[in-house]
């Protein structure tokens, strides 16, 4: 039997509380943003899911030439493709994940203007579909691994909350990053320069314990250094500080909570703007 409820819409200023039981009753619309954008993005392709460790791997190829042949770059004692590669796969998504959602307000203009529904779904939405490109290249990961005989520790259990980690990173600064891009529309060029810069303030062509003290803090204050740092862990079994991942992961929990309020204190405005 369908369960039906009263919506009243209200005119609101300031800021404004998330409401957890409103985005439970669209959770069905959430479910249909999710499988909507996964049809859409392998949709008429001829390679499909394979894209998803498409980019990732060409990087890991470059980079292993580059930084490992040529600048004789250290791994902490992993093969340097392990290494690379081990790192690209949360940077690759959280890379994707904030250039989709930054625009996906943007792009969904019409559905906005016409209908009411959390907003929040959106880039969510977006966010949650790269899920199965996540999966997809800890499954190569896992190739990887058996080619190169490389052995999985009891590490592997804290996967789950580095996965979070990264998910919770990347709607943080998405959130904020939409929110902006409906009234300033040129923050989607700034996107790409934007993460791209950040690639080379993240550990995942170098090793942290290669970064010389004075510039640890700098490159701390980065919730995706600790989320990079903490997957080579969960998968290779690489040292890692401990200090590093509890800050990132404090990071991205504060970073997803004010990009959750900035976007709910904006939202109201989205309809006029878009």
């Amino acid at each position: 039997m369908a369960t039906t409820f009263e919506l009243v819409i209200k005119a609101r200023k300031g800021w404004q509380p998330v409401d957890l039981r409103e985005l439970w009753r669209y959770r069905e619309l959430l479910g249909f943003f999710v499988w909507r954008d996964i049809k859409i993005r392998y949709k008429q392709t001829a390679l499909g899911g394979l894209w998803a460790i498409l980019q990732p791997l060409i990087n890991m190829l470059i980079f292993g030439v580059v930084f490992n042949r040529v600048a004789a770059m250290p791994s902490d004692g992993s093969p340097y493709p392990l290494f690379v590669f081990a790192g690209l796969v949360p940077w690759t998504f959280f890379q994707t994940a904030v250039g989709l959602s930054s625009n996906s307000l943007v792009a969904s203009e019409q559905m906005i203007r016409k209908i009411y529904f959390p907003r929040v779904l959106v880039p969510i939405g977006q966010i949650l579909a790269l899920g199965l490109d996540m999966l997809i290249s800890l499954i190569f990961m896992g190739g990887l691994l058996i080619y190169y005989r490389w052995h999985v520790s009891g590490a592997l259990v804290w996967l789950p909350a580095f996965l979070l980690g990264s998910c919770l990173c990347a709607a943080g600064l998405g959130l904020i990053l939409a929110t902006l891009n409906v009234q300033y529309r040129d923050v989607k060029y700034v996107v790409p320069f934007f993460t791209q810069m950040m690639l080379f303030l993240t550990p995942v062509l170098y090793p942290m314990s290669r970064v010389p003290q004075k510039f640890r803090f700098i490159l701390s204050l980065n919730p995706m250094a600790g989320m990079v740092e903490g997957f080579r862990y969960a998968l290779l079994g690489s040292s890692v500080s401990w200090t590093l991942i509890t800050t990132s992961l404090a990071g991205s929990i504060a970073l997803f909570i004010a990009g959750l309020l900035f976007f709910r204190r904006m939202e109201r405005t989205f309809a006029d703007l878009i």
